[in-house]
């Protein structure tokens, strides 16, 4: 392999974790405003099967390197770019795939890793982190003394929503499987419903927000539990705005998150404030066995594919 080549897994078509190769390919070249970095981790998400699978509604130019979540060491700086420097660590997305040993991202969707986070932990952030950022603090605007209820409290979103929310002072209800009961209280939550036995619904009303990362029927049954004036956000489903509008309940997407909202939380966990949790590592060779764990769901925390 020349240094112009690298390793990466990519796709050909949609389909089941057997589409995934791992392949030479043509390494990267950053453009204006763009880092080419070494990647050394590589989260991944749950939308990383979804789109490999054609369940997604994006568009997608095959071959396609899956993944969006890294961490890594700048390689290279394309013109205009002012904020890295070659040899820095960096963490943060890109839109060109990170299931590979480089990529390119433009400077403002990266931010510098502190030295107390490892690689590792650096690539659950993206994705993970910074969706629970935007709806806890940024859009959903979360304060002292409200109540959240979390469904899946302790996933890769999950976890990061309920520490979000207990630092702004907010008091949490969190939902999960069995396994993941003890888990969810660690995290500080205030409740753990576990949601095989126990409808929240019965148990829980009155809160300010409701944030789903489940979906389907889970969405459904949460507009009983907010308050009027409350906020419902979901990552895995539309709730419908008319409903909201009739309910007196504000409907929100998650917003995109930015350099800054990286930085934010790279300080939270340096300073100890919050945690991450790794459920699984996998070599970049692996990545099919990644996407199936992925797929099986109720897991706990983030996956991340060591490169």
């Amino acid at each position: 392999m020349s240094e112009n080549t690298m390793q990466a897994v990519r796709y050909h078509q949609f389909g089941g974790s057997e589409v995934l190769h791992l392949e030479e390919v043509p390494r990267p070249q950053p453009q204006a405003g763009e880092v080419l970095i070494r990647v050394c981790a590589a989260g991944v998400l749950p939308v990383d099967w979804k789109i490999r699978k054609g369940l997604f509604p994006m568009p997608v130019r095959f071959p396609n390197i899956p993944g969006t979540a890294l961490a890594g060491v700048v390689e290279e700086i394309g013109p205009d770019v002012t904020r890295f420097r070659k040899g820095q660590a960096v963490f943060g997305r890109s839109t060109k795939g990170t299931y590979s040993e480089y990529t390119t991202a433009p400077e403002e969707a990266l931010a510098l890793k502190p030295d107390s986070i490892s690689f590792d932990e650096a690539a659950t952030i993206s994705g993970g982190a910074t969706t629970a950022w935007r709806t806890i603090v940024i859009d959903g605007g979360v304060k002292a003394g409200d109540r959240v209820l979390v469904h899946g409290a302790a996933g890769g979103v999950g976890l990061f929503a309920t520490q979000f929310a207990i630092w702004k002072g907010a008091r949490v209800i969190g939902t999960a499987g069995p396994a993941n009961i003890d888990f969810v209280r660690s995290l500080g939550a205030e409740t753990a419903i576990d949601y095989t036995s126990t409808p929240f619904e019965e148990v829980v009303d009155d809160v300010d927000l409701v944030l789903d990362t489940i979906g389907g029927e889970t969405l459904d049954r949460s507009w009983s539990v907010i308050k009027r004036g409350g906020s419902l956000i979901s990552i895995a489903g539309q709730p419908p705005l008319e409903k909201g509008q009739e309910l007196g309940i504000k409907v929100m997407r998650s917003s995109l998150a930015t350099s800054q909202d990286l930085t934010d939380i790279a300080r939270l966990l340096d300073d100890g404030v919050v945690r991450t949790y790794i459920e699984k590592t996998y070599s970049l060779s692996e990545a099919r066995q990644a996407h199936e764990w992925s797929e099986k769901g109720h897991g706990r925390g983030r996956i991340v594919l060591r490169v």
